[in-house]
């Protein structure tokens, strides 16, 4: 919003000498990245306290069960803390990209329908499972699995194909294929640009042009992949007192500074990265995460009070990997988010072993105490805030790695 009327009073401005706003709020989006970090955190913060009273007041408060009696035990004290928190981050991340971002832009139009699509099933979700006391008997205490991944899925190939065809209208009008590179798939350690000496420029690598542009249908694949998988990975992450808010402000942090590289041409170049235009836009979404999730871990801080639910954890983890693919990251994804893929994959290498060793006497086994590995570390006598900080050092540690390889090509 204050892009656009920045713009749209240029003229004005200028004749009242304030040029320099202008220029700060249409030309400088690093500017208005860390000031969305700012100001979705003091969203959260500022009115977190009033949330936070209102859900208690609705008694909608969680009441932990895990196949597991001791892990019972150890989260007995959480009961009743409230939950569907992510109505914060949503609110916060909602409100400073209409403030700060250009809302003409497609990307950013993109995450917003992202957004607000998961926000309202995660939401619905959590309403139907805290609710299901005061309502009749034997009613529904959730969504079915199968209806949240339907949903998700759905959103995912819409996203896939729109973000495709949106590259693909850029391509025909583009006589240099620099817009090539918004439907690469961008491997570790492969060049995308290359230098061509008779043009005194570089341009999208060979191997980029002939084998690693993917059509429609594959990129709608990978999509849906990237976007469900994600989504569903910071849900499975979100089951301790800060766990998932603080591993996803360092993810988001590291993916508004891709947004940055990816969306200015000289950047992208310099650092052989896929430049896909207008893409810089969402580091102003970025930053209203990573500020939305630090506000929010002031009160999610053990003791937590108030937990996010699948309103906030679905929601960013879908979020993250949107920005993900438009940016052409999505394999950088799978390293800065590594906690997020461990937590994903020990749940279906438990479950998998459990139906794989079924029918051997004494029944399913398992591997690890209780899945998700969170959960298996803290069994194995971690303390919750040991735990929740060495995953965070961990996934410091992995961004910094991830960023450090960009140049490596």
């Amino acid at each position: 919003m204050l892009y656009v009327l920045a713009d749209y009073f240029r003229e004005l401005l200028a004749r009242l000498h304030m040029e320099w706003l202008v220029r700060l709020l249409t030309q400088y989006i690093d500017f208005r990245a860390v000031l969305s970090i700012v100001l979705s955190f003091a969203f959260v913060v500022v009115l977190g306290p009033r949330v936070i009273r209102r859900l208690i007041a609705l008694k909608i408060g969680d009441n932990p069960e895990f196949y597991n009696q001791t892990l019972n035990e150890l989260t007995a004290g959480k009961r009743n803390t409230p939950t569907m928190g992510g109505i914060l981050i949503c609110g916060a991340v909602l409100f400073c990209t209409l403030l700060l971002a250009d809302i003409g832009n497609f990307y950013v139009q993109m995450a917003l329908l992202c957004m607000i699509w998961l926000a309202v099933l995660g939401g619905f979700d959590d309403w139907l499972k805290l609710t299901s006391a005061r309502r009749k008997p034997g009613s529904r205490e959730g969504l079915y699995t199968w209806e949240k991944l339907l949903f998700q899925l759905g959103l995912a190939v819409i996203l896939g194909l729109f973000i495709h065809s949106h590259g693909a209208h850029k391509l025909e009008a583009d006589p240099h294929h620099l817009n090539q590179m918004s439907h690469a798939l961008n491997l570790p350690f492969i060049k995308t640009w290359s230098w061509d000496p008779s043009l005194g420029t570089y341009v999208p690598s060979e191997m980029l042009v002939k084998f690693l542009t993917l059509g429609a249908g594959a990129f709608v694949v990978l999509t849906v992949l990237v976007i469900t998988g994600s989504s569903n990975a910071v849900n499975l992450t979100d089951g301790m007192d800060g766990l998932a808010s603080g591993i996803m402000a360092i993810v988001a942090f590291a993916f508004m500074i891709l947004a940055l590289i990816a969306g200015e041409e000289m950047r992208s170049k310099f650092l052989l990265v896929p430049y896909i235009p207008e893409s810089d836009e969402l580091a102003i979404v970025a930053g209203a995460m990573v500020g939305s999730c630090l506000g929010f871990l002031w009160f999610n801080c053990h003791p937590a009070q108030v937990f996010m639910g699948d309103t906030g954890s679905l929601t960013l983890g879908g979020l993250i990997g949107y920005i993900a693919v438009v940016v052409r990251q999505e394999f950088l994804l799978l390293i800065i988010g590594g906690v997020f893929v461990a937590e994903a994959l020990s749940v279906m290498v438990q479950v998998g072993f459990f139906k794989a060793t079924k029918k051997q006497p004494g029944g399913g086994r398992r591997l690890l105490k209780c899945a998700p590995v969170h959960h298996h570390f803290h069994l194995s006598g971690w303390t919750e805030n040991q735990v929740v900080v060495r995953f965070w050092i961990i996934t410091v540690v992995l961004a910094a790695l991830a960023l450090a390889t960009i140049k490596v090509r």
